[in-house]
């Protein structure tokens, strides 16, 4: 019994060992990727839903560019979506660089009609491809990963960045980086940091009905001696929303970010809003749970 018990702990340290850090994992999966030509099927159908009038096309454009983000729709919809986000960016790509980049936004869904549905609420005027028997995924075997679902894709669909851009500042520099060839209008790492406060960093919206939307205020104080720029808030969930002005904030000065919260359905939640900025303590953390029934 000692002998096995042994050889028991033996095995553990050696898997414990030589157990993959994270960090380690995102390195290994970018190098394994990276310049892999992504494979699309003869035929797409792309389909436009933003509007009553539905459109459709079987030709997909080839630009310089394509972000190719593909998305199976299990689970909350406006989590795994955030269309807003993707709009956003897509509005600032085609007025940078017209006709340079594609977004090809490819959905496997789990219910079509709520998809649809979300899609004509959120006006979400582009063109998608609804890949119901999972088409693309089968044929390039993506990893079952959020993070490693998104691509940037060259002229030849060979992958030349990976991540999703709207969910991390990061990659989203790194892709404006590549498009417009290195030329960035503003970098975080080149501001002068402040000093900030936060009148809450714990949001308790209580219960509630479920089909009410409720808003709550935070106030961020720039009490630092450098201009607070906000650079970017990200919430880990479509069901919530921020609004704050976009101008620099000057010493001594408040900005109030206006914070929305729609519940898609009766549940009890945990979400994050992310807040980057030129802050010595970015990013800024808020933390929103409630009751919806």
């Amino acid at each position: 019994m000692m002998i096995r018990f042994l050889k028991f702990l033996i095995l553990v340290t050696l898997l414990v060992s030589c157990k993959e850090s994270e960090q380690d994992k995102v390195a290994r999966l970018v190098n394994e990727w990276s310049g892999k030509v992504i494979h699309f099927p003869d035929s797409i159908c792309l389909t436009a839903y933003g509007s009553d009038t539905v459109l459709t096309k079987y030709t997909r454009e080839q630009s310089f560019y394509t972000i190719l983000n593909y998305v199976d729709t299990i689970g909350c919809v406006s989590c795994r979506l955030q269309l807003s986000r993707w709009k956003e960016m897509m509005e600032d790509l085609d007025s940078i660089y017209p006709n340079r980049v594609t977004c090809l936004m490819v959905f496997n869904p789990q219910r079509k009609r709520k998809l649809i549905k979300h899609l004509r609420n959120n006006e979400f005027n582009y063109f998608v491809y609804i890949d119901e028997t999972d088409t693309l995924n089968k044929m390039n075997k993506f990893l079952n990963e959020e993070n490693f679902a998104t691509f940037l894709l060259d002229k030849n669909d060979k992958i030349i960045a990976i991540g999703n851009p709207v969910l991390k500042p990061g990659v989203k520099k790194l892709y404006y980086e590549i498009i417009l060839g290195g030329k960035m209008l503003t970098s975080v790492d080149k501001q002068a940091l402040t000093v900030v406060s936060l009148s809450k960093e714990k949001i308790e919206l209580g219960d509630f009905s479920w089909d009410k939307r409720k808003e709550v205020e935070v106030v961020i104080s720039n009490v630092g001696k450098s201009p607070l720029v906000i650079n970017d808030v990200i919430t880990s969930c479509g069901c919530t929303t921020v609004d704050y002005t976009k101008k620099p904030v000057l010493p001594g000065d408040n900005i109030i970010l206006k914070i929305r919260y729609k519940a898609e359905q009766p549940e009890h939640f945990n979400k994050t809003i992310t807040v980057y900025c030129n802050a010595e303590s970015a990013p800024l953390k808020l933390k929103i749970s409630g009751n919806a029934k």
